[in-house]
């Protein structure tokens, strides 16, 4: 009994050895197809051209060993780029989607204008957008984010803010189109800008810095 068991194990471990053989005859055999088709939608043709030529140098192998995640620095290089997908489509294909940020305003920074894009970075671009708020200081964008959400959580729309101001004690100041100021305090800023507002067509310079008190100027 004992001789037969030994009998099976050796013909089980040539049979192994013979179909893994044949496996790797068959592996070594296959050519995989390098990546040869990278299509871009959702950015002009410049910036297309330049994340094209970024993943192309990336030296990109066949796609069945692609990694999605070191193409993500190579992408959101590209300061344009809000959201983004990626699609493998085999056998040799690239399908990558971009979602545009959307401008919000425009700043001066050593002397070059920049757009703040709702993807928080600074975008240089050729065309200027007339209709976008300016902003003259130097604030961080997490502090202009954070006054850009009490304005459109207020009463007024941003659509109607022409500048804003910034200052280094923190504090903002709001022109509007038809060219009213309103001075904002460092704290409880929300509470306050609502209370301008009640104000607002009636007078040119609306200072609301002091807590609980709105003081007018024609």
């Amino acid at each position: 009994m004992q001789q037969r068991k030994s009998k099976k194990i050796l013909i089980y471990f040539f049979l192994l050895l013979i179909v893994g053989s044949i496996n790797n005859i068959n592996l070594n055999g296959l050519k995989f197809q390098n990546v040869n088709d990278i299509n871009i939608t959702g950015l002009d043709i410049k910036n297309k051209l330049i994340l094209l030529k970024k993943i192309e140098n990336f030296n990109l192998n066949n796609i069945f060993f692609i990694n999605k995640i070191d193409l993500k620095d190579e992408i959101e290089s590209i300061t344009l780029v809000e959201n983004y997908s990626i699609f493998k489509r085999y056998p040799s294909a690239l399908d990558i989607n971009i979602e545009k940020t959307k401008f919000l305003a425009k700043i001066n920074k050593n002397g070059q204008i920049f757009y703040i894009g709702s993807n928080g970075k600074f975008i240089k671009n050729s065309s200027l957008n007339n209709e976008l708020p300016f902003i003259f200081g130097n604030p961080k964008v997490f502090e202009f984010f954070k006054i850009k959400e009490i304005i459109d959580k207020s009463k007024i729309s941003y659509t109607e803010i022409k500048n804003l101001y910034f200052f280094p004690s923190k504090r903002w100041d709001l022109e509007l189109i038809d060219n009213t100021i309103i001075k904002l305090p460092n704290d409880n800023i929300n509470l306050a800008l609502n209370l301008a507002i009640e104000f607002l067509n009636d007078h040119k310079l609306i200072d609301a810095r002091i807590q609980n008190q709105i003081i007018l100027n024609d």
